[in-house]
């Protein structure tokens, strides 16, 4: 396997205007409009429609993920008819959402950032060890690679506490102005000095760096300099050369509230092949410890959390199946090990652990998106028939290959199964989106944004031919796309073979890298209750009850009224059942003992026996259906929502009065369609939470 890329090389490179996008005023080195690399001129062979789709996802990203149709005409200069169709395309792929005049960026969309993290490696080597040492130290743990002369972050540990952190996975922060940054600059050369003294001069407050505050308050050394005109007062970061050569001298740096005033942080390299591969961070604030603090206390632990973090990565590379223990002591760093953690099943402060393998679903769920297969069902709301992904070593399942028989619909086990892709599929969906969407459709912007997703685990290096191969693309389209991605600064080119750039990060990961549960699953909800014209829910369990994350009822004179945050017994309603049939027999009659079950209704099930009998059934056929339990008169179904691993996190249901189905109605009709939305938020859910914890609620 080889050894992760030099940071200070693989970044992107400064934009410049280009193409009908122009720069932001202010725009720094790494961040501004998307286009140019360090001024440089738009090649003859690039592709014009992925470089104005780019700048369209650029600039959903700036907004926090959302911005209207009309302000995306203006952000990014381009005409009103090109932003529908590049928004269409987008839409067509599941990377956004259109909501009536506005745009919203799509967990799909992530997919892109992950395929950089999956090639990078070092996540799925490193991250358990900082979330260990997170937990350890009850700080805030980040981890970052150098993107050009800012840093970005691609793992985030933080202490959920009323004074938190809002850094997410894939900002940018300037480099001056943090503590890794000096250890990254301690390598670079003098081209890369010279481009970061370039920015500094272009850009003074900082604003091509929306994560961070302005760069407007005088540094705050010794020298009084308040009678200096304000031109000439230093300001912070002016000290950034002497800070880097003594964090290469000493091996650590740290931030002294050079970020914001009661921001400090410690800060050590983690090495590979004597190069830096990465750096960790501990964060905290004035409040609980000083700098000097930082030095002295947490100092010494960081040390020993980078050694086992650098012997994994040796380990790694050598193909070895065991990492060393954390910090020196304990077991081996896994994701279920910290005691700090809540599960669905425990709580509703519970989060989905990550699952960095490629392709992994567990028995019973298919946490798939949905592919070529499922075209001819892709013209209802919000239903994203995305293209198939290269990189996945699992294909998209086919959600209608159950739809058509109701029996098999109900069975959880014989949910679709995976199938491995094809070169050709991506080609026949492509073909497939342009009959239906016409000149609304851009293949060449869909076509460029997959050639990203042919990266991934073990394929951090690729080839044109490999990355044609891998797509199904035309060796000469292949190209071209890999032009322009080099171009805009996504992808490096180096003795023929291609990389993937952190600037890959910034397409939407870091407003989607915080996406909860609920709000996956909230338009899939809309869409299911508008079709339905019935109440429709999600829900977790929290001890014996499961509490209610989402909510969607259709407009009526009568309807299922529950609102977000409503407690039930689990025992006598659906969406409990749907869950408590996924946990051991054991498990799931304690928790019904803890909720001392007690008849609601006539009709409420309180045998051990009986309800032992009743989790049976709902194992063996995939769905629970609860008739006057909770309430007289009121009918619905649920069926288990599942993490990538397999496990039942949530559960989702339909409710209604008795008067408007039967129960056979139910299952011949309404089961269908709520399996089909389970396998839709477990799509948007697998991609989410490949390399990050999905909160529950």
């Amino acid at each position: 396997m080889p050894a992760s890329p030099r940071s200070s090389s693989s970044g992107p490179s400064r934009p410049a205007p280009s193409q009908g996008v122009p720069s932001r005023a202010g725009a720094s080195g790494s961040e501004a409009s998307g286009s140019a690399r360090g001024g440089a001129e738009v090649p003859d062979e690039a592709v014009t429609p992925l470089i104005r789709g780019i700048a369209v996802l650029r600039r959903l990203t700036e907004a926090d993920g959302a911005a209207s149709l009309s302000g995306l005409e203006r952000a990014t200069g381009l005409a009103r008819s090109t932003v529908d169709r590049i928004t269409a395309t987008l839409a067509r792929m599941g990377y956004v959402r259109l909501d009536g005049r506005d745009a919203v960026l799509a967990p799909r969309l992530m997919e892109l950032g992950n395929a950089y993290l999956a090639a990078l490696r070092l996540p799925r080597v490193l991250d358990p060890y900082a979330d260990a040492l997170a937990d350890e130290l009850d700080e805030s743990v980040s981890l970052a690679v150098c993107d050009r002369d800012g840093i970005r972050f691609i793992h985030q540990a933080t202490r959920r506490r009323a004074m938190s952190l809002s850094f997410r996975i894939g900002d940018l922060l300037p480099a001056e102005r943090t503590a890794p940054g000096p250890l990254f600059a301690s390598e670079w050369g003098e081209e890369e000095w010279n481009r970061w003294r370039e920015r500094r001069a272009a850009d003074p407050e900082d604003r091509g760096f929306p994560a961070v505050p302005a760069r407007s308050r005088p540094y705050g050394g010794g020298t009084d300099t308040s009678a200096l005109p304000a031109a000439q007062r230093p300001t912070v970061g002016d000290d950034f050369e002497e800070r880097a050569a003594e964090a290469g001298r000493s091996g650590w740096a740290l931030d002294d509230q050079l970020i914001e005033p009661g921001l400090v942080a410690v800060s050590m390299p983690v090495r590979e092949a004597g190069r830096i591969a990465c750096v960790v961070n501990v964060v905290s604030h004035t409040s609980r410890h000083s700098a000097a603090d930082l030095r002295e206390t947490l100092l010494p632990r960081l040390r020993a959390a980078v050694a086992a973090m650098e012997r994994a990565l040796e380990l790694d590379a050598q193909g070895a199946p065991d990492a060393p223990e954390p910090l020196g002591h304990g077991p081996k760093p896994t994701r279920s090990a910290s005691p700090a953690r809540a599960t669905a099943t425990t709580g509703v402060t519970g989060v989905i652990e990550p699952g960095y393998a490629e392709g992994t679903a567990g028995a019973g769920g298919t946490g798939a998106p949905a592919g070529p297969g499922d075209i001819a069902d892709s013209t209802r709301p919000g239903d994203a028939a995305g293209p198939p992904n290269p990189g996945d070593a699992a294909g998209p399942p086919n959600p209608g290959d159950d739809t058509g028989d109701p029996a098999a619909a109900g069975r959880a086990t014989e949910r679709p199964t995976e199938r491995p892709p094809t070169p050709s599929g991506l080609a026949d969906w492509t073909a497939a989106s342009k009959q239906e969407l016409g000149r609304e459709f851009v293949e060449s912007l869909a076509r460029g944004l997959t050639v990203i997703t042919a990266f991934g685990e073990g394929r951090a290096e690729l080839s044109l031919t490999a990355v044609a191969q891998t797509t199904g693309l035309a060796r000469a389209t292949a190209r071209r796309a890999l032009i322009t991605l080099e171009h805009l600064g996504y992808v490096t080119a180096h003795d023929r073979v291609f990389r993937l750039t952190p600037r890959v990060l910034g397409l939407g990961f870091p407003p989607l890298s915080r996406t909860t549960l609920p709000e996956i699953a909230a338009p899939h909800l809309t869409e299911l209750s508008q079709r339905l014209r019935d109440s429709v829910s999600l829900a977790v369990l929290t001890g014996a009850e499961v509490q209610y994350t989402g909510h969607v009822s259709p407009r009526g004179i009568m309807s299922v009224n529950l609102t977000v945050g409503t407690r039930l017994p689990a025992y006598a309603t659906s969406l409990g059942r749907a869950i408590l049939a996924d946990l051991p027999e054991a498990r799931a009659l304690e928790v019904l003992a803890d909720g001392a079950p007690e008849a609601v209704t006539a009709e409420t099930m309180t045998d051990p026996d009986v309800f032992r009998a009743e989790l049976d059934k709902i194992r063996r056929s995939g769905y629970a259906l609860v008739e006057g339990e909770l309430e007289q008169g009121l009918r619905s179904i649920a069926v288990p929502v599942r993490e990538r691993g397999g496990r039942v996190v949530a559960a989702v249901n339909v409710a209604m009065h008795s008067s408007r189905r039967t129960a056979e109605a139910c299952v011949s009709d309404v089961l269908p369609e709520l399996h089909a939305t389970a396998t839709r938020i477990e799509a948007d859910l697998r991609i989410a939470g490949r390399f990050r914890r999905v909160q529950l609620s």
